[in-house]
């Protein structure tokens, strides 16, 4: 049974904070937009019609350039969705506010949700080490994104330290600059990166893993063709 949000469409996780798996009802007439190949399951009254969304952004992002739109005919109906990434899951509901996700973490949102893909500007996106886009989520409506490992909410008062590896999103009252940890000996010999300083008062979520370190964990472990 769906547990009921006191605001926005019913909806329920599972499998939370590995594998996190969303099952929302749309009411009857009514469309919510996905993430392209996100949709795992649906009631057989769901129709889906893909659109294209962003333009060169999302190209650029590595997003997908399409965005499915899927409606319930004839009756409510559940859709269960599944995010790419192994990790958590989780969900706001917008109030005619915005908040900005790493270039992956969209999942879902509401039609009433506009969803767009904003360029950081060079100097923020070349030397975070990360994309040069971001996703910027306004409107009023129900928003669901996702990460890589648990996700962590964080209120920030006045000022906060992330890896720029380990942000998920972030409230648009929030300003923010990038630099290094410490010098450079520390940038390339210390295992840390660029970091995210973000200034005044809003919300930070963060992943619990990333990446990069995953990746270069696993290297040695992959296959090697024999030159014999």
């Amino acid at each position: 049974m769906l547990t009921e949000d006191k605001k926005g469409l019913d909806f329920r996780f599972d499998c939370k904070p590995d594998f996190g798996f969303i099952t929302v009802n749309i009411p009857s007439g009514e469309k919510i937009k996905v993430e392209a190949s996100a949709m795992a399951t649906m009631d057989t009254n769901i129709e889906m019609h893909t659109k294209m969304k962003g333009g060169f952004g999302r190209i650029f992002s590595g997003e997908s350039l399409f965005i499915n739109e899927f409606e319930a005919k004839n009756g409510a109906g559940d859709i269960q969705i599944a995010p790419g990434a192994p990790g958590d899951v989780e969900h706001v509901y917008l109030e005619n506010e915005s908040i900005y996700l790493q270039n992956s973490a969209f999942v879902a949102s509401a039609m009433s949700v506009e969803v767009e893909t904003k360029f950081q500007g060079l100097t923020k996106g070349f030397f975070s080490g990360e994309s040069l886009f971001l996703i910027k989520c306004s409107g009023t409506g129900d928003l669901w994104f996702n990460s890589y490992g648990g996700i962590i909410e964080i209120d920030v008062e006045d000022g906060y330290v992330v890896d720029t590896g380990h942000i998920v999103a972030f409230t648009e009252g929030l300003d923010y600059n990038i630099s290094k940890v410490g010098g450079y000996k520390s940038l390339f010999f210390s295992g840390e990166g660029f970091v995210c300083r973000f200034s005044g008062k809003g919300k930070v979520w963060i992943q619990t893993r990333k990446v990069g370190p995953f990746t270069s964990w696993i290297h040695p472990y992959r296959p090697v063709k024999s030159k014999s």
